[in-house]
């Protein structure tokens, strides 16, 4: 897959240089950098504007591009054994997706559970790993390869499972409790419905509570990756 971008391909040198096959540079880097990429063991090729612009599909690379091995994301059951996850239900925007892997990895979260179908039986296609998952990885700034992520096609079955293994199911929407007035468990999930329609009846059912943020009269709503850094601080911290 084809990542770009300055910050994600600086997380990449760093944390995974063994998954770089080959390193693209549209400009000059400081020799310190240059040490890393050539340490790495990575094939260097020195590309034009037009060949970098080409391969980062016009978005903005930095001069920085890489093509590394295949993300892998990680199985269902092993996720559902962490204590604090992030439970996407119906998020589609990927880098609304994204923000909230990187708040979530720095939040504390033990890791992420994403319900998109389409994702979830095709992300080993070469569209979906230089598409979607790509965008998951520069949207997170590169959080997704340090937070186990795990993708799912059926939410409630999913909720259900976690459920049976003892997890507290907290949903996000309008109206719900506030964090301060609640008391959580140690084990818990926290969902989060869609950017337009939220959570479903039938998600919220399942939920052991619902929780919400008061806002100013007038307003009714944050963006979804905003909300869910919000809610998940002020239920590890208070």
């Amino acid at each position: 897959m084809t990542i770009y971008g300055k910050q994600l391909f600086l997380h990449v040198l760093e944390r995974r240089p063994n998954t770089l096959k080959i390193v693209y540079l549209a400009k000059d880097v400081d020799k310190g950098v240059f040490a890393k990429i050539a340490k790495s063991g990575a094939k260097v090729v020195r590309v034009d504007e037009r060949k970098a612009q080409a391969l980062a599909r016009g978005g903005n690379h930095q001069g920085f591009l890489a093509e590394i091995e295949a993300f892998k994301f990680e199985t269902f059951a092993e996720v559902k054994k962490r204590d604090k996850i992030a439970f996407l239900y119906g998020v589609s925007d990927v880098g609304n997706a994204g923000a909230i892997v990187r708040s979530a990895y720095a939040l504390g979260a033990d890791a992420l559970i994403w319900a998109n179908k389409n994702l979830a039986q095709n992300e080993g296609s070469e569209v979906a790993q230089n598409g979607a998952v790509a965008g998951l990885l520069r949207a997170s700034s590169g959080a997704a390869f340090e937070l186990p992520i795990a993708l799912v096609v059926d939410p409630l079955t999913a909720l259900n499972e976690l459920a049976q293994s003892s997890h507290a199911l907290y949903a996000a929407a309008a109206g719900g409790v506030e964090p301060k007035d609640f008391k959580f468990e140690s084990r818990f999930a926290l969902v989060m419905g869609g950017e337009g329609d939220g959570l479903p009846r039938k998600a919220l059912e399942k939920c052991d509570g619902v929780l919400g943020i008061r806002m100013r009269e007038g307003w009714d709503s944050l963006n979804v990756s905003v909300a869910f850094g919000i809610l998940f601080d002020r239920i590890i911290n208070g």
